[in-house]
């Protein structure tokens, strides 16, 4: 077990994790290139942050809990990608707590639910395509309908904070119809074709056939790296994979039935 230390130099035990990305997608001068994050055991400082009304009334309890554990000097928890953040959100779990997590779930035979006993331990990473260069943060593809290349990348949480923002500012001058799509596309999209100023690719974006824009949100999906928050469980005699739910009870255990 390594020993970690806060700005006060307190130590603290700590552990290092790898992360789904194996670092690849991050700048050279990142101390996340090498695909590892150190982070400490949560102690009663981080159950202050998980019991803080005001947090969870802005919705940033569980960013600020991950924030207040990571350990290695130079990380912001806005540079980690989702993948990444959801690894380390189930690290700290399992290092908290252990690796049971118990929770509800469906039977999609009667719609029953019932109590399931997760394993947190045996999540696996997301297999990515060999075929797919991670050596930047950059990728192409070329949409299947209209035969035109693109170039996109895949957003961290400085870019969820900024599709956030739009998201909000729709919401606050009363825009009938949902943009959730097209902001996120819009934030992905780095060039169409021979374009690459935003003030000429944004609009182009908004004119993309749907069936486009649905083989990119799925290839967009299928080559980023992530932890599988799935299980497959026996229901009613039958294998049947689930997702895990992300119920009160993951980081307030005590709170479960």
């Amino acid at each position: 077990m390594a020993e970690g230390k806060d700005s006060k130099t307190q130590k603290f035990p700590s552990e290092t994790i790898d992360l789904p990305s194996g670092g690849k997608l991050y700048p050279e001068s990142s101390p996340l290139k090498g695909g590892k994050i150190e982070v400490k055991y949560m102690t009663a400082r981080e159950e202050d942050i998980l019991t803080s009304q005001n947090l969870i009334k802005r919705g940033t309890v569980i960013e600020n809990l991950l924030s207040s554990l990571i350990l290695t000097p130079g990380v912001d928890i806005d540079d980690l990608f989702l993948g990444d953040k959801n690894a380390l959100m189930i690290a700290a779990r399992i290092l908290a707590y252990g690796p049971e997590y118990e929770a509800e779930i469906t039977d999609p035979a009667d719609g029953q639910k019932i109590s399931h006993k997760f394993n947190l331990a045996d999540l696996d990473y997301r297999d990515i395509p060999d075929n797919v260069k991670y050596v930047t943060n950059e990728f192409e593809f070329e949409l299947p309908v209209s035969k035109i290349k693109i170039t996109f990348k895949l957003l961290n949480g400085h870019d969820e904070k900024l599709i956030d923002r739009a998201l909000n500012s729709f919401n606050k001058v009363g825009v009938a119809s949902s943009r959730e799509i097209t902001t996120r596309l819009k934030a992905c999209i780095l060039s169409i074709g021979d374009e690459t100023e935003p003030s000429q690719v944004h609009p182009m974006v908004d004119n993309m056939l749907s069936r486009d824009t649905l083989a990119l949100r799925n290839y967009m999906n299928e080559i980023t790296p992530d932890i599988i928050l799935k299980e497959t469980v026996e229901l009613g005699g039958q294998a049947v994979e689930v997702d895990i739910p992300m119920t009160a009870s993951f980081f307030w255990p005590s709170t479960s039935s």
